[in-house]
């Protein structure tokens, strides 16, 4: 499809917002899909074409943080495994079953999220002790969302940072630098799978993937340098507004 000059360049600012949104607290995929959107692009295209621009901002924070020691790939890799086999399923399901009841409880769900991040005293930057075992975690929250990211997405991000943290006791710097390798695997997962259908509008995709990976890039040393005191804000404030939109989606 043919966009104006005025609304590539705007589309392009917005994936560079999205992308400095994302790398610190998640949801900025949702912000470009409803932005994509309301500019025209028929469902299939928009997702296609956010997934793509969305998975190299996600790229790019993850190897700000991996360089600068955030990320432990070996320790990660059991999870990543997990959240792979997870988004595969998810994507195969969200195509047979219909999400309806999904999105009748999702914003519910985001909302408990948004609470206990406000009030936890575990989201911290400071390391505490895991309540669950590497082993656990991996195929239950690793699998879990991946599952559901495949099958669904919005506040995927926020659900991986929020279990690292209460779960694993990692600092929250930690929990959100090991959660873009995780988002990034269910994410490229999906992508692929539009790549085959040839959904991607590919001028717009590249154009806003390269915007992506410079707000994403500048988000992510945020993250670094603010830990909790920028990130907790900015989750619950993303989780809230993907809550909110998802309660005023399902009553119209």
């Amino acid at each position: 499809m043919e966009l104006s000059l005025t609304l590539f360049i705007g589309l392009t600012v917005v994936a560079f917002v999205a992308g400095f949104i994302s790398s610190i607290a998640g949801a900025g995929g949702a912000i470009v899909l409803l932005v994509l959107l309301w500019a025209g692009l028929p469902p299939l295209n928009a997702l296609a074409t956010n997934k793509f621009q969305s998975v190299f901002g996600t790229l790019s924070s993850t190897i700000n943080f991996f360089r600068k020691g955030y990320i432990d790939l070996h320790a990660l890799r059991p999870a990543l495994c997990y959240a792979f086999v997870g988004s595969m399923i998810g994507t195969y399901l969200v195509q047979q079953i219909s999400t309806d009841y999904l999105s009748i409880m999702m914003p519910y769900l985001l909302i408990v999220i948004a609470l206990y991040m406000m009030f936890s005293p575990t989201i911290t930057d400071e390391d505490l002790p895991p309540r669950i075992s590497e082993k656990t975690f991996a195929p239950l929250i690793g699998g879990g969302i991946g599952l559901y990211g495949g099958f669904f997405g919005p506040g995927m991000g926020s659900f991986f940072a929020v279990a690292f943290a209460s779960l694993r006791g990692f600092n929250m710097r930690k929990a959100t630098a090991f959660t873009k390798p995780m988002v990034l695997i269910v994410n490229t997962t999906s992508m692929v799978i539009f790549l085959w259908g040839g959904h991607i509008v590919w001028a717009l995709a590249i154009t806003m993937a390269a915007s992506q990976v410079v707000g994403a890039r500048l988000g992510s040393n945020l993250v670094i340098h603010r830990g909790a005191a920028l990130i907790k804000p900015f989750i619950v404030l993303m989780t809230l507004a993907i809550a909110f939109k998802l309660l005023l989606e399902s009553n119209i």
